[in-house]
């Protein structure tokens, strides 16, 4: 069985890292211990500089900083990285463009117990819509290491999604290799294309054992970069095989699967389903039993890739 690590705790580990690689600070709303980036402090304490719970003047205070020409990293959970300061983040750090790298941290239903004013399942969609923002989204603790450093050294403001509950490790540090705008194929395969980002990564290759087990080929797209989408693959594919499924711990209306509907209206039009947080807000619950809950299991991409074949067919 594989690993299992939070992709927050890969980010809190990077930051440490390559800390001492590059020149950058960090700033954080009173959540240190939970984004992990009390890593980051314990190591550099110089660099690091807590704002208390006041996630909009975080930000402005990272912008601030970053005119300076400083890289900063900003730290907070996701709801209220993309929810409550979304101005900021919009007005401060998107129209200058400025060298601010978001670190989101419990974002998605996975964040369980917190309930829905916690779970922000709107991020994605919030947050590709700013002009020039770049939105990343890691499968794996590798992934989210080796993210951070792309996000370092791209010019312009990013924003990261990283995860509560730990989720199966799928990459080898040594070999991978992270590009900012490009997907990866997990698995080849003929008669479907399932596309999914996060920790949905993992449970689309379930899905596809699942499916192979039924002769259906299931080929799986890891889409870590949300924004800049790689349309280039997600065309070669929907010409491949004919239908996608799309997968992701978010809203399905303005997340990824949008985002992946949008390319192939334009590019390629194949029947496309979506796997996701069916327009509706989170609840209280053991995090395994959202996920049931909220049709976000291999099962349920497996189904919809049955559906999605049958379209083609029809």
């Amino acid at each position: 069985m594989a690993d299992k690590i939070a992709t927050r705790e890969a980010y809190g580990k990077a930051l440490v890292e390559f800390g001492a690689k590059y020149d950058f600070l960090v700033l954080d709303a009173d959540l240190a211990e939970a984004t992990k980036t009390c890593f980051f402090k314990k190591e550099y304490p110089d660099r690091f500089f807590d704002c208390g719970i006041a996630e909009g003047n975080m930000m402005s205070v990272a912008a601030g900083i970053a005119a300076t020409g400083q890289t900063v990293f900003a730290s907070s959970f996701a709801m209220f990285a993309a929810g409550r300061a979304f101005e900021q983040v919009r007005n401060s750090i998107g129209y200058p463009h400025l060298n601010v790298k978001i670190g989101a941290t419990h974002a998605g239903i996975t964040v369980g117990e917190d309930g829905a004013t916690h779970q922000c399942n709107e991020d994605l969609a919030t947050m590709r819509v700013i002009p020039g923002m770049t939105v990343l989204c890691p499968a794996d603790a590798v992934e989210a290491r080796a993210a951070v450093e792309a996000a370092i050294n791209h010019d312009g403001p990013v924003y990261m999604r990283f995860g509560r509950a730990a989720t199966p490790v799928l990459f080898d540090k040594d070999t991978y290799v992270f590009k900012i705008g490009k997907g990866i194929v997990m698995a080849d395969g003929e008669d479907v294309t399932l596309v999914a980002t996060g920790m949905m990564t993992a449970m689309a290759l379930e899905a596809r054992e699942m499916l192979k087990a039924e002769g259906i080929d299931a080929a799986v797209i890891n889409l870590p970069t949300i924004k800049p989408i790689d349309a280039e693959l997600l065309t070669e594919y929907a010409r491949k095989t004919g239908c996608m499924v799309t997968a992701e711990e978010h809203n399905v209306i303005g997340g990824m699967g949008s985002a992946v509907c949008e390319v192939l209206a334009e590019t390629c039009p194949v029947p496309t389903l979506r796997v996701g947080v069916e327009d509706k807000f989170g609840a209280s619950g053991k995090v395994m039993e959202m996920m049931e809950v909220y049709g976000l299991t291999p099962a349920n991409i497996a189904e919809k890739a049955r559906q999605a074949v049958k379209l083609k067919r029809s």
